[in-house]
């Protein structure tokens, strides 16, 4: 069974540490990592080398979608995330892992996002446009200076 691979580079006007709690905090999650027309639920998450989240993408216009878990493998905080993504759908099998490595540059952070084991049945340019729209919109929460 063939696989695919994403990779992503962007370099954000945020700290570290906040790129770094948008991946693990539920109520960031479902504000930016959902691609245009989505929404999410996040059904569970336990961020700890270890613990599994699970969550939910809803089509906004169409109603159905799909559910996706895993298991966090590595959690160096500000610095590098790693962790599984499983389907719920049959017909989408596999284990895909995602890494992303964060580094601390002169103006923010600079982000590398690679995902792999995407199943086959997923056009690989499909899910490097979805991760490009929940990228834009990781930048809105995170580079937004919102005065105490």
């Amino acid at each position: 069974m063939a696989t695919g691979t994403v990779r992503l580079h962007r370099v954000l006007r945020a700290p570290p540490e906040r790129v770094y709690r948008a991946f693990l905090d539920a109520a960031a999650l479902v504000k930016w990592l959902p691609p245009n027309g989505f929404t999410a639920t996040v059904h569970q998450l336990d961020a700890t080398v270890g613990g599994r989240y699970r969550m939910s993408f809803s089509n906004f216009t169409t109603g159905p979608g799909h559910a996706f878990g895993g298991e966090y493998l590595e959690l160096v905080p500000h610095t590098r995330l790693r962790y599984t993504g499983i389907f719920d759908d049959p017909h989408l099998p596999g284990v895909m892992q995602t890494t992303v490595e964060l580094r601390e540059v002169f103006c923010g952070t600079e982000l590398q996002v690679v995902q792999e084991g995407i199943p086959e049945v997923i056009p690989v340019e499909a899910c490097y446009l979805g991760w490009q729209e929940s990228l834009v919109l990781l930048g809105k929460l995170v580079e937004a200076e919102i005065p105490a």
